[in-house]
């Protein structure tokens, strides 16, 4: 394949478009591309490992007061994510496909040291069956373009942290109210109470409402941009340094298919999903940890009325945190990614600042893979001449 074919598919994959590639682009080069993934259940093999020579056991049950062993487990817990996330992004900007390979490789071996010596069982042959259907899954997604997506979604997630950070302080009147909810004595009776799968019910209703608001208003601005317009002026210099840099227009531009519609889409309304919810995230981590310094054994106890559990259950770990502090925080972050999903749709400083930007970027995108689709067309006419043919050619 050539280079320049190849760094194009690698541009769009980089922009989570992976519906524009051609027929078979996205299962050249699985192993490496999934290189980001695999270092970053490495890190979490990794993690397994400690926390089973420190708590000398498969499963985290730490109540009351920890010491310090469960003490230390719990602060990594708390840095595993953020340590797996730079790992894959660290990876991800590695453009050697042998330096991928090798990485990918260090990690499965790293991963299979995990399903030995951790894992979430005493068994190593559920370890690794468990570990081996997550390696597949990496795979699949890799395959399948979706991972492209989801690794397009993390680092919008990073990337757009500034542009949450105004938002934030925008969105400080919700903060107020919701301020005024989290200290509301039936609020916690109330999550003293529910299930954890009747809040998550609850918790998707409002997701998808506010989902809902977001996806109509992509609509209605996307839809210019889906009939593929035409190169403006300025665009060969943004697309400077990239691999459509001297690859020349098509005269006439046809319209996106209908996976490329699709993808289009969905790019813009996740790329404003990732961006409220990142705020809403922050709002919650922030009355989380207020709770953890206010909440006291004698305050749950009075505004659950003796119902709320003192320690909380968290992704099938028993961790020190009262459970209707926990649910409550998951509600709360809830109702203020719909707050700011309605908000999202009508804030003229929101448009501005970050959904203009992305238009913009998508448009130039749109125009990328015009060029990109000469360039197919250019390889493939170089490939239909046989050398049967041009032998032919030079004797006559």
């Amino acid at each position: 394949m050539p280079a320049e074919t190849e760094a194009a598919e690698r541009w769009f994959l980089a922009r989570g478009l992976p519906a524009v590639l051609r027929p078979g682009a996205l299962l050249r080069r699985v192993w490496s591309r999934s290189a980001p993934a695999l270092a970053a259940m490495a890190v979490f093999a990794v993690n397994s490992i400690i926390v089973v020579r420190l708590l000398g056991k498969h499963t985290i049950n730490i109540d009351g007061r920890p010491d310090l062993a469960e003490g230390f487990v719990l602060a990594i817990l708390v840095l595993v994510l953020p340590a797996a996330v730079a790992a894959g992004w660290f990876v991800a900007k590695i453009d050697s496909t042998v330096r991928r390979v090798l990485i990918a490789d260090l990690a499965v071996a790293i991963i299979g040291l995990g399903a030995v010596f951790g894992g979430p069982s005493a068994r190593i042959l559920v370890n690794l069956i468990i570990w081996g259907a997550m390696l597949g899954a990496v795979l699949a997604l890799t395959a399948t373009g979706l991972g492209s997506i989801l690794g397009w979604a993390a680092e919008l997630t990073l990337t757009n942290l500034a542009y949450a950070a105004g938002m934030f302080v925008r969105a400080l009147p919700v903060v107020l109210l919701t301020f005024l909810v989290f200290f509301n004595t039936y609020v916690w009776l109330m999550t003293s109470l529910i299930s954890r799968g009747r809040l998550w019910l609850g918790m998707g209703f409002l997701f998808l409402i506010a989902a809902a608001f977001l996806v109509s208003s992509t609509m209605t601005e996307v839809r210019p941009l889906l009939r593929a317009p035409g190169a403006v002026a300025g665009d060969a210099d943004k697309l400077a340094g990239t691999p459509f840099e001297g690859v020349p227009d098509p005269p006439d531009s046809r319209g996106l298919s209908l996976g490329e519609r699709l993808n289009t889409v969905f790019v813009v309304a996740a790329s404003q999903v990732v961006h409220v919810l990142t705020v809403a995230i922050m709002t919650g981590t922030v009355f989380f940890v207020l709770g953890l310094i206010l909440v006291s054994p004698a305050v749950l106890d009075a505004w659950t009325r003796g119902a709320g559990s003192p320690d909380g259950r968290l992704l099938g770990m028993t961790l020190p945190i009262p459970d209707p502090l926990i649910q409550t925080t998951m509600l709360l972050t809830a109702i203020t990614f719909m707050y700011l999903a309605a908000k999202a749709v009508t804030d003229t400083q929101y448009r501005a600042q970050f959904l203009d930007p992305i238009l913009d970027d998508l448009r130039l995108t749109i125009v990328a893979l015009g060029r990109y689709r000469s360039m197919d067309a250019r390889q493939t006419k170089i490939k239909s001449v046989s050398p049967i043919s041009t032998t032919e050619d030079a004797h006559g």
